[in-house]
């Protein structure tokens, strides 16, 4: 008997007759993110032995809420992990320092044996390698799991799964909340921070509603996050909870609005400790994530969270102390070198980008990327298009190679500013991808990619032809996009192309390819 368990977050547990298999699991009592993120609900009452002692762990991608070192740390020596075979080693490099040796990398769409019986696993990685996130699609026992995870999977990715399943999908996780530290991380005012936020939930929301039903599982989990910030000095940050109009919606607000949208569709929602029979549909329910509620209570439940893990933070904090007397060396050294790995990237980002580095030993620099290659020196009159403050002690590990930008983005411990404001895609692909295999994928990625075929769509009592695909990741705006205002926006990242000129307007991308045509 197959069945399904809940560990919390992106975390799920898979036990059958010939094997156990962990998702993604998050338990390390020390959170993610340098002590940043945290739980929510708890797990920390399940049992953490039968989880370390599984017969596999797969994980999708290298955040630090699914690749969890603390872990990866208590594995049995016969446990073999799991993960996707990404373009660079940098993702099996860091499970390999948790002191894990079994690791096995799975190709795209390639079947992987699990026990002698049929049993099997694939992964399914976002079309974009701008984008190392991986869905994993598992049968055993005459039953199938699509594990979305963090991916955003495209209608044709989710439906190939289903077929290859034997065109039915018992179940299907799919991320409902991403946690993005925008717009939390900019200093917006209130009213415009909330609006941005609402849109962002509703993008998201919308884009789960489009993805299920176009694929029709038998049952569908909305899971993977939010989670909760317990250091005082992020506390104010778990206004993003809010069911009502928070950023970050919770797994039962999403089903809620989902069920409503797509009522047809059996919807369901997991805590940890949950198991579900993949046989029979039945779940049985942990009797301490019972009494966890996502809407009452919930500012005294996390006030005494942080009271438990007060001394973790502490501890926490002292692993990150204030940099010495070398940063600034280093720090130009660090993007002297991230300048070396990709023409391509250093071409489209095209601006300067202002670090302002407080505490010990910290400074100003700006950093110039464009065609003619990068440089950095002290910050000039020049207007910056990104200015990034952060204290000194949060970036050191990123120097010494201990964590990537990315992880710093996440950890909310650092404040932005955009002038103007348009997201900058390469910027960010090259400080959380640093290396140059990774990067060379994108851009055979993006200059590679057949853009001929076109479909026609309509605003109002206009038509166009346009691309079918979107030039940020590849997403098939034929069924993934609503168009409001003389824009398509693609619903799986938010990129926003007016119709009538194909720009990109809020992010900085190539254009959309456009043209007005009569209407039939």
């Amino acid at each position: 008997m197959a069945t399904l368990t809940s560990i919390g977050h992106a975390g799920l547990f898979i036990e059958t007759s010939t094997f156990t298999l962990v998702f993604d699991p998050w338990m390390s009592p020390y959170g993610a993110y340098m002590g940043s993120w945290f739980q929510f609900p708890r797990n920390d009452h399940l049992d953490i032995k039968s989880l370390t002692s599984a017969t596999y762990v797969a994980i999708s991608h290298e955040h630090l809420d699914h690749m969890d070192s603390w872990f990866l740390e208590q594995l049995s020596d016969e446990t073999t992990v799991l993960i996707p075979a990404y373009p660079s080693d940098t993702f099996a490099n860091r499970i390999r320092e948790s002191g894990v040796d079994r690791i096995i990398k799975i190709n795209s769409w390639e079947p992987f044996p699990l026990d002698n019986g049929g049993s099997w696993i694939m992964t399914i990685p976002q079309l974009s390698p701008m984008f190392h996130d991986s869905g994993f699609l598992i049968v055993t026992e005459g039953r199938s799991v699509l594990n979305c995870n963090d991916a955003k999977l495209t209608a044709s990715q989710a439906r190939r799964a289903k077929h290859l399943a034997g065109g039915r999908l018992d179940v299907m996780a799919v991320q409902a909340s991403s946690s993005a530290w925008h717009p939390m991380c900019y200093s917006y005012p209130a009213e415009e921070e909330r609006r941005i936020a609402m849109e962002k939930r509703m993008i998201k929301l919308r884009a789960v509603h489009r993805l299920v039903r176009a694929t029709e599982p038998e049952l569908a989990l909305p899971f993977a996050g939010p989670p909760c910030y317990l250091d005082p000095e992020l506390r104010d940050l778990n206004r993003v909870l809010d069911t009502e109009h928070g950023a970050f919606v919770h797994p039962e607000a999403a089903r809620n609005w989902l069920s409503e949208h797509l009522p047809g569709q059996a919807w369901e929602t997991l805590k940890p400790g949950d198991r579900l029979d993949l046989r029979t549909g039945e779940i049985t329910r942990d009797p301490v994530s019972a009494e966890f509620s996502f809407t009452e209570g919930v500012e005294e439940y996390i006030r005494r969270y942080a009271e438990d893990r007060a001394e973790v933070l502490e501890k926490i904090r002292v692993e990150y102390p204030e940099p010495g007397p070398g940063f600034p060396e280093r720090f130009v050294n660090h993007f002297t070198r991230l300048g070396t790995l990709s023409d391509y990237f250093l071409e489209h980002i095209d601006m300067t980008v202002r670090f302002e580095i407080t505490g010990p030993n910290g400074g100003v620099w700006d950093v110039r990327m464009n065609a003619d290659g990068l440089a950095i020196g002290p910050a000039t009159t020049e207007r910056p298009g990104y200015t990034i403050t952060v204290r000194g002690r949060w970036v050191e590990p990123i120097l010494a190679g201990d964590l990537a930008w990315e992880d710093l983005l996440l950890s909310f411990r650092i404040r932005l500013g955009r002038d103007p404001d348009v997201y900058n895609g390469y910027l960010v692909g090259l400080l959380k991808h640093a290396n140059a295999p990774a990067l060379e994928a994108v851009e055979e990625y993006e200059t590679g990619r057949d853009e001929t075929e076109r479909i026609t769509v309509t605003d109002g009592d206009r038509a166009f032809e346009i691309a079918r695909y979107c030039p940020h990741a590849g997403e098939d705006l034929s069924i993934s996009a609503v168009i409001e205002d003389g824009k398509i926006h693609c619903l799986s990242h938010n990129f926003a192309f007016d119709l009538a000129t194909g720009a990109c307007v809020n992010a900085r991308c190539a254009p959309l390819a456009t043209r007005e045509i009569s209407p039939s």
